[in-house]
């Protein structure tokens, strides 16, 4: 099978192959461990665009997104309180000054993230969840607002905010959704205009090893991220994640590291100094809201280089978005599919990137050493059932002939190709 999509044609099975003989592609053994799955992140941006739709259209959309003929998505993201492509500031707890957690609440979430989440346990029935926070309550910063700010590390407070984690974990497993991740703070260098906590990596190690590990590592896998660094000239991207395992009691509390944005290049050298731990890239970078084809390029090759060093998973970032694209704090950002004013829905050109990874790869998934000219724009698959899978990109603006096994095959212009072999 050879599916191709091009600008001006999407997902179009093509017949058959070329006589021409072109650059070859070899597919040699598998390398690294299973893959996770792929994935987005659920927002209440995201929901409530597809929920301008109305019923049965919008049931069409998670149908597309997580369903067996669609994407297929089996590893997708939350957020613990809000981020930034939530309707507007929340936590679980502003009651100041509450540590014992008596007021703690996921109401909030009762009227977009669950009906999502279980939308998409409906048609991806073994779906698992990565979760992460973006800011603690306010209460518990300094300042005390959602955007910037530092946790305030008293004992009082760490022990709170690690309670306040197992009542998210225990309030959503009440729900019948299991979060098989904590990812502890989203960006953890990202001094932002939305939720964000700055953590240095001492501070992320005592309150994981101190505090965290106590209280939930007996219902979840705690993993250390998301790392976004270098973020400034000074962040060397080796630094924070090589400090805190320099700790004996992280490497037995911590099970992964996960990267997205800067930390494409921190996990390269996760991958020299720590080949035994399980990394993931936990958000494709968003673009700027024009859901260009050379975003979704650039997309592609972002997926390549995470996988070629490790990464057991891949999560899209925004599931859906208006049309416009605008965040509640003011910025454009793509998605894989946006709606208009009139519940009109359009299937962006990064759907259909993620689409000719996750509709063919499934989880448990190797990837292949591949062999050949042409090795960046090729990342090639072994699937538990024995199929091979390689996705191809031509990046040109002119054909491109590769040679796999012996078959060789055109590629249009700036398309994306799946093979499977």
């Amino acid at each position: 099978m050879w599916i191709t999509t091009t600008k001006e044609k999407k997902w179009a099975e093509q017949s058959g192959c070329t006589c021409t003989a072109g650059t070859e592609i070899k597919l040699c053994e598998p390398v690294g461990k299973p893959l996770f799955g792929w994935g987005c992140c659920i927002s209440e941006l995201g929901v409530r665009a597809i929920e301008r739709m109305g019923a049965e259209a919008s049931e069409e959309v998670y149908k597309d997104i997580f369903g067996s003929d669609g994407l297929g998505f089996d590893f997708c993201r939350l957020s613990v309180g809000a981020n930034d492509f939530a309707a507007s500031w929340y936590s679980y707890n502003e009651t100041e000054g509450d540590y014992e957690m008596k007021n703690f609440s996921i109401d909030r979430d009762r009227r977009y993230i669950l009906p999502a989440v279980k939308k998409a346990m409906k048609y991806s029935p073994d779906i698992e969840f990565m979760a992460s926070p973006w800011s603690p309550p306010t209460w518990m910063k300094n300042p005390p607002v959602y955007n910037y700010g530092k946790l305030i590390m008293t004992d009082e407070n760490l022990k709170a905010y690690a309670l306040y984690m197992r009542k998210y974990i225990e309030a959503y497993k009440n729900e019948g959704v299991k979060i098989k991740q904590l990812h502890v703070q989203n960006e953890v260098v990202a001094d932002q205009k939305f939720p964000s906590c700055v953590f240095s990596s001492d501070q992320l190690v005592k309150f994981i090893v101190d505090y965290l590990a106590d209280q939930v590592g007996d219902m979840t896998d705690i993993w250390f991220g998301t790392l976004n660094l270098p973020g400034k000239w000074n962040d060397r991207h080796n630094h924070y994640l090589n400090r805190a395992m320099q700790n004996e009691k992280v490497r037995e509390c911590i099970k992964g590291a996960s990267f997205q944005w800067a930390g494409k290049i921190g996990i390269i050298s996760a991958a020299e100094d720590f080949p035994w731990l399980d990394t993931v890239n936990s958000e494709c970078e968003c673009g700027d809201g024009l859901n260009s084809w050379l975003h979704a390029m650039y997309t592609y090759e972002n997926i390549h280089h995470y996988l070629k060093f490790g990464a057991r998973a891949t999560v899209y970032w925004n599931m859906a978005l208006d049309a416009d694209g605008v965040s509640t704090w003011g910025w454009r950002q793509n998605s894989l599919v946006s709606v208009d004013d009139n519940g009109n829905i359009t299937y962006n050109p990064e759907y259909y990137v993620m689409k000719h990874f996750s509709h063919f790869v499934k989880r448990g998934a190797r990837l292949l050493r591949t062999e050949g000219e042409y090795n960046a724009n090729t990342t090639a698959f072994l699937n538990p059932d024995g199929s091979r899978v390689a996705v191809i990109m031509n990046g040109f603006d002119f054909e491109k002939t590769v040679t796999v096994e012996g078959k060789s095959y055109t590629l249009p212009p700036e398309s994306f190709n799946t093979i499977v072999l």
